[in-house]
């Protein structure tokens, strides 16, 4: 079960209530339940599945670090129960490593990690707190994911519909900007893009079936619109995958801001990008705005998680799987460094050559030289 929390207590006479003050917002704490110091152990399911949402009315840095969040790294926690089971694990694991786990449990460590990392103090503050400490952030850092993957799929809706064709063509019969229903298999141009890797679009069977629904498309089966030039090489399935131009547009409209699509990329001050420090891609933010494509792309009105048609959840995954798997390292490195020259062309993390015949390239050549002379000398 996964963790609730309702924010509309009833005060009841009978219970003795207090508030307190903490660093993240002020809460009310009834004293029949944080007398167990092991209510922690009690809370059980996977971390990184999507649990209730319950509103929050307050705003806080821990709400927009949620968004952040979601977006670059996973965007699919249950963050009450990610951070309480964390700490737990945090106190196993030093009596066992991390590696005796499974690797559901891994990977969930891993999340916990990056996101204790990310935000300083947070792990101090919930190690020192009370449960309803750790409850309440989570609260918050879910409330800022859910938001702002409703925020993208709002705005990518209607903003990727003129990157669906090259410039100066139209796309033919028009789109609704804020209809979806003819939008997927339905449509020449969009159902083309989320042909599976594989299949021929342009046989009329598999066109047919694609739009009746006989044949069914999981999350697993790339579409084409993954691909750059949308042109997949089942010799090199490597080949082109995951840099097409709507993935690099959309990815631009939500990190780097909407008018960076058709300018110089670099993170704008507007930018979310800018605002939380973000100077490299991530794979998380790669598989998030590809899953966010897809979504625009397809004839679903109402974007879920746990959608049997469109499932987006398995679509997710299975390119975060591929990304995280040890034996694609090379690939997935070299793919990384391509997206950040792309998105933030002027990031050390770009690793751009040094101009030649400028001051700092003159300044590593006396460097060079000086290390030279005296290795030499001490021969």
């Amino acid at each position: 079960m996964y963790f609730r929390w309702d924010n509309s207590v009833a005060i009841e006479p009978s219970i003795h209530y207090s508030i307190r003050a903490t660093s993240f917002d002020i809460i009310i704490i009834m004293s029949s339940d944080g007398n167990n110091p092991n209510s922690l152990r009690k809370r059980s399911g996977s971390a990184l599945c999507l649990g209730l949402h319950k509103k929050v009315a307050s705003s806080n840095p821990l709400l927009l670090h949620g968004r952040h969040f979601s977006r670059t790294v996973f965007a699919l926690c249950n963050y009450p129960s990610l951070l309480t089971a964390g700490i737990i694990r945090l106190e196993e694991l030093q009596d066992s490593p991390i590696e005796d786990y499974p690797t559901d449990v891994q990977r969930e460590h891993r999340v916990f990690m990056e996101l204790i990392d990310s935000y300083p103090g947070l792990l101090d503050h919930l190690t020192n707190g009370e449960e309803e400490d750790v409850i309440h952030a989570g609260e918050l850092l879910g409330k800022g994911a859910s938001g702002v993957q409703g925020d993208d799929t709002k705005t990518l809706k209607s903003a990727f519909l003129k990157w669906l064709v090259p410039k100066g063509q139209v796309v033919i019969p028009p789109l609704s900007w804020n209809i979806k229903s003819d939008r997927g298999f339905n449509h020449e141009v969009t159902g083309a893009l989320l042909c599976p890797a594989g299949l021929d679009w342009s046989n009329a069977e598999t066109e047919q079936n694609l739009k009746s629904g006989e044949t069914t498309v999981r999350g697993d089966q790339w579409p084409m619109f993954l691909y750059a030039g949308y042109d997949y090489n089942p010799k090199d399935p490597w080949k082109g995958l995951l840099k097409s131009e709507i993935l690099i547009y959309s990815f631009k409209h939500v990190f780097t801001s909407p008018s960076s699509v058709d300018k110089e990329p670099k993170a704008t001050r507007s930018g979310n990008a800018y605002l939380h420090g973000m100077k490299s891609v991530t794979k998380g933010s790669v598989a998030y705005i590809a899953t966010q494509v897809r979504f625009s792309l397809s004839s679903s009105s109402v974007f879920s998680w746990t959608d049997t048609v469109t499932d987006s959840e398995n679509f997710y995954l299975s390119i975060l799987d591929l990304l995280e798997d040890p034996d694609e390292s090379q690939e997935v490195a070299d793919l990384i460094t391509w997206w950040t020259h792309q998105i933030f062309p002027n990031s050390s993390s770009s690793q751009q050559c040094i101009s030649a015949n400028s001051a700092l390239s003159k300044i590593h050549a006396r460097h060079a030289a000086l290390q030279e002379q005296a290795s030499v000398g001490t021969t």
